[in-house]
């Protein structure tokens, strides 16, 4: 019997993604030179260099919650933030059709798979954010904020609405194996301490859309200038979200970097007005989130770290509601 793809391990689950890759590679319309994996994580991007010297990052949507109407959006919103904006981001292709995306059917996944293509970024990873780093995060920001507050959706484009802590996706901490009672209690606390938070910033608000994924692994250096990709989480919201998400990666590393983040933002637009138990609530709820969607995950190493790192969201978690302040610090 054939072994189900979440029971392979990343070697063969690349492998069976590859000819997804060279389907979707056909459909846009480019004859491959050289395909290689560059990430198989929540989704998988391969390097694409194409007959004609052009080099692509092509991106399967492997665990990937987008649908077309989402890839519309995404993907327009790109174009005009190029055209609109001095924040540096990644050409989006079309195919020779117009389609913004492609559809390949993967049947060891058991349904289509979302294929989007970008021009490809040269350049080092800004994982490891500096001060100069996070201070240019901030501004890009704030100038993605001021540009989408007047962007108008393209017909048929569609985001998601991320007015509550999970940001729609099913529920599934509760299935993590080895809770305790008290585990239970303290994500139960926690999923209605940010609930609660999540309603009432969002009672009457007006959204705009986020780029929601503002972390170092979606920022390159290219040519001296700080590039944001990977808009695959884009979503509706409100800004100080943003601002949240981006801070929990930098919390329980040297405060520089987040007063670097804010000082970023300060100098392109009016931070968000919100009181700290608030804001440290939406920091919170990017704990809950990233559990939860590990829990889900169908990519082989991620799955396998899944339970221990519910247990490490648990233990941040009861920190915060002990302290009222969210840390990653162990």
């Amino acid at each position: 019997m054939t072994p189900a793809y979440d029971d392979l391990d990343d070697e063969a689950q690349i492998a069976v993604l590859r000819p997804v890759a060279l389907q979707a590679a056909a459909e846009f319309g480019l004859e491959v030179a050289r395909l290689e994996p560059q990430l198989h994580a929540y989704n998988t991007t391969f390097a694409l260099d194409a007959a004609d010297g052009r080099r692509f990052a092509l991106r399967i949507g492997t665990n990937s919650k987008s649908t077309v109407a989402h890839a519309i959006a995404q993907q327009s919103w790109i174009s005009a933030i190029a055209t609109e904006t001095d924040v540096l981001v990644p050409a989006s292709l079309r195919a020779p059709d117009g389609r913004w995306c492609v559809e390949v059917a993967a049947p060891a996944l058991g349904r289509s798979l979302l294929v989007t293509l970008a021009a490809w970024l040269d350049g080092p990873d800004a994982d490891a954010l500096e001060p100069a780093a996070a201070h240019a995060l901030g501004g890009a920001m704030a100038t993605l904020h001021r540009q989408a507050a007047g962007w108008a959706m393209p017909a048929g484009g569609a985001l998601p609405a991320f007015d509550e802590p999970l940001f729609g996706d099913d529920d599934v901490l509760d299935t993590a194996p080895g809770l305790t009672a008290d585990d239970r209690a303290v994500l139960e606390a926690a999923r209605a301490r940010a609930r609660e938070v999540f309603d009432r910033l969002h009672r009457g608000a007006r959204l705009r859309p986020l780029h929601a994924d503002l972390h170092g692994g979606n920022l390159k250096w290219h040519e001296g200038r700080l590039a944001v990709f990977d808009f695959d989480d884009a979503g509706l919201g409100l800004p100080v979200l943003d601002l949240a998400i981006s801070t929990f990666y930098l919390r329980g590393q040297d405060p520089v970097l987040e007063a670097a983040l804010r000082e970023g933002y300060a100098a392109v637009a009016p931070l968000p007005v919100i009181e700290a138990a608030d804001f440290e609530a939406l920091v919170a709820s990017r704990q809950l989130l990233l559990a939860n969607a590990m829990l889900a995950m169908s990519t082989a190493e991620l799955r396998a770290r899944s339970a221990e790192y519910a247990q490490t969201s648990i233990g941040r978690l009861r920190r915060w509601l002990d302290t009222g302040a969210f840390t990653r610090e162990a």
